[in-house]
């Protein structure tokens, strides 16, 4: 029975991931320097993009499908207010170049997406991968650092709401 559970387990985790026991990036840490590249295939500096101001970086599963498109455009649709507080944005899944550029471009994205097939990025988040059908996918998570550090990170960010959620944090900030 002990060998048929964990056999179970080693399986369910296998297929759906399992942050029991992994570390977690935590409020008031150093935010991660970086650097991976973009949907262009040009590399982008995250402490570069600190420096201009306070800086939202989510993690999304997959581009193009449901849920990371409500996330993406939400924060596509907030854009300009976030902007207007100095805001940069950054968008960092397991996708392509390619994919992350065919997902700017049909859903008008005005911000960087990140290409991250081996995982760096979210290493240093210390974001998890689960399994989608087949191939490895990022968690969904959102950080807003600040002066070098994360002021707020949340593990299980919304989808359609993300946008408003970074902007409640923000008045807190102020």
């Amino acid at each position: 029975m002990k060998h048929t559970m964990r056999l179970l387990t080693a399986i369910f985790t296998g297929l759906f991931g399992s942050s029991c026991g992994a570390a977690t990036t935590q409020v008031g840490q150093a935010a991660p320097k970086i650097s991976a590249v973009n949907q262009e295939g040009a590399t982008v500096n995250f402490a570069e993009v600190y420096q201009k101001g306070p800086t939202v970086v989510f993690f999304y599963p997959k581009a193009n499908t449901p849920g990371c498109t409500a996330q993406a455009c939400s924060l596509r649709d907030a854009f300009a207010d976030l902007t207007k507080q100095g805001v940069q944005v950054l968008g960092v899944s397991l996708d392509t170049v390619e994919a992350q550029k065919k997902f700017k471009t049909e859903r008008k994205l005005p911000y960087d997406l990140i290409s991250d097939p081996e995982g760096k990025v979210l290493k240093a988040f210390k974001v998890g991968k689960v399994m989608g059908g087949l191939l490895p996918m990022s968690q969904r998570q959102c950080f807003l650092i600040k002066d070098d550090k994360i002021v707020w990170h949340d593990d299980s960010a919304s989808t359609a709401g993300q946008a408003d959620d970074i902007k409640e944090v923000l008045k807190t900030l102020q």
